[in-house]
């Protein structure tokens, strides 16, 4: 058995617009998670984002995703030592969460020889995380198309052309949870299937690369309109952006994170979205020029 493995998990930025929980998209920011076997006990460590506030026992969510897979393969470990180095910030968009899981499954089942196939790996990450479209991305890389049919989750990774996209993350602090309840129990016939049309032109849009599509059909109906209330700046943002050359904007997840999509001059974009929230108030705002991860989750057994 191997001693000590190493993950490298990616961000991921969901819905994109109208693909309101079906659509996810992998970034290159990445969380890593070292899983190690030893003789007794449960050792954590926490590097970087979340250091002082995650929990350091089995409630940790890398924690509970390892033994989630030791319990179904049947193996007990007699202590295991996990050590998290996380620059995916927690409540941000930009699935800290899913990440987390993701890491925790695909260490423990590199840990005991791959036991288990992806498939089985993603329905165990969608069964911990509740929705599928930031674990399917984080798990696969690049643009994840996932849903939930009679027979179970059907989830597939689309090639995407190469490219970057701007990220401005505010300090807003408001849950998942929150956000989700503040959404309406019912819609518009019109708007489902405006979003329906546009989520399929989203993921043609950015297989080809055809930013001008992306800018016509990254708009939506269901979700945005309730929590774009929620950021403040948000629309100064996005107008920011615009000017400076963005083709599309949305937020990522359920925010605060705002992302944008561009041919070019993501810098630009970034940093005019960045000034946009703080001359909205947002004293404390982050920006990033990312690249979409076409890889996913990806686990190597370090030496010892």
């Amino acid at each position: 058995m191997p001693n000590r493995i190493r993950v490298a998990v990616p961000a991921t930025s969901a819905n994109l617009g109208p693909g309101f929980d079906c659509l996810g998209l992998a970034l290159s920011l990445h969380n890593i998670v070292e899983i190690e076997e030893i003789e007794q006990g449960l050792e954590i460590e926490i590097n970087g984002e979340g250091s002082q506030s995650f929990p350091k026992g089995k409630g940790n969510s890398v924690v509970r995703a390892a033994y989630k897979v030791f319990d179904l393969i049947g193996h007990q470990p007699g202590g295991l030592c996990v050590t998290t180095t996380n620059n995916i910030p927690a409540g941000s968009g930009l699935g800290s969460s899913a990440a987390a899981l993701v890491g925790g499954l695909v260490a423990a089942n590199k840990l005991l020889g791959e036991s288990l196939g992806r498939d089985q790996i993603l329905n165990l990450a969608v069964e911990l995380e509740g929705h599928p479209d930031n674990v399917s991305a984080a798990l696969l890389g690049g643009l994840v198309m996932s849903s939930y049919t009679d027979d179970g989750l059907a989830a597939r990774r689309v090639a995407v052309a190469p490219m970057e996209v701007a990220v401005a993350l505010p300090d807003v602090r408001t849950s998942t949870r929150e956000l989700r309840a503040a959404l309406p129990t019912q819609v518009l016939m019109k708007d489902a299937v405006a979003n329906i049309g546009r989520a399929v032109l989203v993921v043609e849009a950015l297989r080809e690369g055809d930013f001008d599509l992306l800018g016509q059909v990254m708009k939506d109906r269901l979700h945005e309109p309730y929590r774009r209330k929620t950021i403040p700046g948000f629309q100064r943002a996005c107008n920011a952006a615009y000017e400076a050359g963005a083709s599309a904007v949305a937020i990522s997840g359920a925010g605060p994170s705002v992302i944008a999509f561009a041919p070019a001059n993501l810098d630009r974009i970034a940093e005019a979205m960045e000034a946009a929230f703080r001359q909205a108030g947002q004293a404390n705002v982050r920006r990033w020029v990312l690249p979409v991860d076409m890889q996913g989750a990806r686990a190597k057994i370090q030496a010892s």
